[in-house]
């Protein structure tokens, strides 16, 4: 039997980067969006961890490589290692893409897009609103950025485990972005009924109520929501967590992590490729392998 190996000299590979990187669901992504493009480009999954961070840079650009996506817990500890970076990466202080341009290293932070581009439909209900914003972190970051510069929103909660964490965090888009009103809150739900319930937007950016933990949710407390809310979750497996079929038995709209995931992905492929990624397809596809497995 013939066999055609299709990757050769000029196959590009990019990667992705993280420690743990088992869990990713991005070579699936990017390698149907390859195919179906018929670019000669391959996507790996590269487990690095932290102390050989800047030896996997080195070896990329020795390699070749086109570029990598960064996840946790490197999205940070990636910048000073970098040339140049984007302003709202610079501003959210973390990197969730590298583009290797003939040896220099630039790096991007996608997930602000992935965000925008969620969020778009609700633009003029979202200006001059509240917001809450569940979770501290990187995910959290790229939410309160694309808030505070796209949608021109009045008040965001941040509220999280850790109080401490939040408060840090409005201190630092205090400091960054000039905008003050923030205000932070421990997660604690029976407590936080009349915050999640007087928001127009809620944002999960946790990883509560992924799988396998999918009956975790930030409150399960019906009364945190209403019919007049948009409820986002950038948690996509399961596609429909806990938290959201909560929200949408209550009458509110909600937006799945899927949406983000794959707007994300078609902005790191753009930056890689100069081409367009065939959302649609890639977002129907990745729906069906989740539901189906």
């Amino acid at each position: 039997m013939q066999t055609q190996n299709k990757f050769n000299h000029n196959t590009k590979i990019i990667g992705i980067i993280g420690h743990p990187i088992k869990h990713s669901f991005s070579p699936l992504m990017h390698n149907l969006a390859f195919e179906l493009t018929k670019l000669n480009y391959i996507y790996l999954p590269f487990d690095v961890p932290p102390t050989l961070l800047k030896d996997s840079l080195k070896g990329m650009i020795a390699l070749g490589i086109k570029g990598f996506n960064v996840t946790i817990p490197l999205k940070e500890k990636v910048i000073p290692l970098l040339k140049d970076i984007s302003e709202e990466a610079n501003i959210i202080g973390a990197v969730n893409t590298i583009v290797n341009d003939e040896g220099i290293l630039r790096g991007y932070n996608t997930d602000v897009l992935g965000v925008i581009e969620s969020l778009n439909p609700y633009k003029e209900e979202l200006q001059n609103s509240v917001v809450t914003v569940i979770g501290a972190g990187g995910a959290a970051r790229s939410v309160i950025y694309a808030l505070i510069r796209h949608f021109k929103v009045e008040r965001i909660n941040i509220v999280n485990r850790t109080e401490q964490i939040a408060e840090s965090l409005k201190e630092y888009f205090s400091t960054k972005m000039l905008f003050n009103n923030i205000k932070a809150y421990p997660l604690v739900p029976p407590d936080l009924v009349n915050t999640f319930n007087s928001s127009k937007l809620i944002v999960n950016t946790t990883s509560m109520g992924m799988f396998p933990d999918i009956d975790d949710a930030a409150t399960t407390i019906p009364e945190s929501f209403n019919k007049e809310q948009i409820v986002f979750d950038v948690v996509y497996t399961p596609i429909k967590t806990k938290l959201l079929k909560l929200a949408e038995s209550r009458g509110a709209r909600i937006i799945t992590g899927l949406r983000m995931f794959v707007e994300q992905g078609a902005k790191s492929f753009e930056l890689w490729t100069g081409e367009e990624m065939p959302k649609d397809k890639i977002y129907k596809a990745i729906e069906s392998y989740l539901i189906n497995n």
